[in-house]
């Protein structure tokens, strides 16, 4: 169960990154209660998660998640870089996350 939360927080994540450009500088209400929520229940379910998981390995698959998600939708939404040595990057991200939940001893 740990691992879903964890899942659930790091799309959480992406949520309230995306929501940060949306809510332009907390200058925009909605977008800013969305982001502000986002954020409050993406930590929340990260605390659940490193309570079986270990910190280190959760925090650091919490941001790759997030850094994942919100590159790829930063391509789709906001048009930004498609370069091929940034796509690969972002697949080492990919691979760093797979090796952290196969070798981390938990779940």
């Amino acid at each position: 169960m740990a691992w879903l939360y964890l899942f659930i927080a790091g799309l959480l994540e992406i949520a309230w990154a995306i929501g940060l450009k949306y809510s332009d500088g907390f200058t925009k209400l909605t977008p800013s209660i969305f982001t502000i929520i986002s954020m409050i229940a993406s930590m929340g379910l990260l605390a659940l998660a490193v309570k079986t998981i270990p910190v280190g390995t959760a925090y650091a698959v919490w941001t790759g998640i997030g850094a994942i998600g919100t590159a790829i939708l930063g391509i789709m939404i906001f048009d930004e870089s498609k370069e091929l040595v940034r796509l690969f990057f972002i697949f080492l991200i990919v691979v760093g996350i797979a090796g952290l939940k196969i070798f981390s001893g938990e779940g």
